[in-house]
């Protein structure tokens, strides 16, 4: 073994002097049981450095006789890029089992970015994100793809962007995914997808009609199925999202907790986080002391948070529920406000960050939310004038 591998850094040295002797600037190193590229090379994408600098390039060789046959072919290959400036790093970053990335078929390098978006993070929370917010983008830019075989990347990524309306959510949601892609690929675009961002706001959104208490209770009786009617009472009391009621702890609530503390789990989207009954009294209304959740496929390896939560929106239509699912976890959001719980507190319980509890839900308050407000309050001094007195 020590001779082979003696006899192969003497054919590696003769490599090496003949790509010097020829000035092509890249010399072969071996590392181990794999061959390498070193030499003066331009940045690699998404790095701070401006200039090429000296670097290595992973071949994915063996260090045999025969690798190094074919790294001395790829070193005059890439000494020539160099020179015409066609060298691209995207052309020398490997896929597992399937090779460069830059020679693989769009719809590979797709399938690549799923493989690597999935193994990041949360299994679950990141499938439902690649789901809803990424594999349609990706899959209508396949078809642009297919319909226009003769184009560029680019091309096809503007020509997207482009058809989708302005200033409008789902074209953030597109750039997004595309320029996840594209540092995936590490492709740098002629134009930023800054440009097509817009100007959407969640501002901008349609204020929505929320159900009044007494309307949210009244149509706890519609649903004739006692499960469902646990998850409806629990979305209400408690704000939960539609997939968050299924991955609860409701120990404290079915043991008798004065409080009815429960906590979601951190297999939701947001981690896991303590929610407090707004109003307490619901839970009695609603009978959520005896968990009885119906029976349906909560296992994530199997079925994304996206289906789980679709299920809801199913049987609020089949019982013939007068408003949306999210409209329960809205009208809670805003029910905190006149409680006056802080929004630190009341943002925390929801699951995202104060700036978006405060953006979202304080610009909710109807004209009769604030007259009720205001009433209470003047109500309060009124009290207090009456003590003075």
């Amino acid at each position: 073994m020590a001779t082979l591998s003696s006899k192969l850094d003497q054919q590696l040295a003769q490599v090496n002097q003949r790509l010097k002797a020829a000035q092509l600037g890249i010399q072969i190193e071996r590392r181990g049981q794999r061959l390498n590229l070193r030499g003066t090379l331009p940045p690699r994408p998404g790095t701070q450095r401006l200039r090429p600098h000296q670097q290595r390039l992973s071949l994915a060789l063996p260090a045999t006789p025969a690798g190094l046959k074919q790294a001395e072919i790829e070193a005059k290959i890439i000494a020539a890029k160099l020179l015409d400036k066609s060298f691209r790093w995207q052309d020398y970053q490997t896929v597992p089992s399937l090779g460069f990335l830059g020679a693989l078929s769009l719809a590979e390098q797709v399938a690549a970015y799923e493989d690597m978006f999935l193994r990041v993070g949360d299994s679950s929370s990141r499938r439902t994100t690649w789901q809803t917010a990424y594999a349609p983008y990706l899959r209508q830019l396949l078809h642009h793809a297919a319909a226009h075989p003769d184009w560029a990347l680019p091309e096809l990524i503007y020509t997207l962007l482009e058809q989708l309306p302005p200033h409008r959510r789902q074209r953030q949601v597109a750039c997004t995914a595309l320029q996840g892609l594209c540092r995936f690929l590490q492709v740098e675009l002629p134009i930023p997808l800054s440009r097509f961002w817009g100007h959407y706001s969640p501002n901008r959104t349609q204020e929505r009609q929320l159900p009044e208490d007494s309307t949210i209770v009244a149509a706890f009786a519609q649903i004739p199925h006692p499960g469902w009617q646990y998850v409806y009472g629990l979305m209400a009391t408690y704000g939960l999202r539609n997939h968050e009621v299924f991955f609860c702890d409701l120990t404290g609530l079915a043991n008798g907790d004065p409080q009815g503390r429960i906590e979601v789990l951190a297999t939701t989207k947001t981690g896991s986080h303590y929610v407090w009954p707004f109003p307490p009294q619901w839970i009695d209304v609603f009978q959520l002391r005896s968990p009885r959740l119906p029976q349906i496929n909560t296992d994530l390896s199997t079925t994304p948070l996206q289906r789980i939560g679709q299920r809801v929106n199913q049987q609020f239509r089949r019982y013939g529920i007068p408003f949306r699912p999210y409209d329960l976890r809205h009208a809670w959001a805003v029910r905190t406000i006149h409680y006056g719980l802080p929004d630190t507190v009341a943002a925390r319980m929801m699951g995202h960050s104060v700036a978006i509890h405060h953006r979202t839900y304080h610009r909710w308050l109807t004209l009769r939310d604030q007259q009720q407000a205001v009433a209470r309050v003047l109500a309060q001094q009124g009290d207090a004038l009456e003590l003075n007195l």
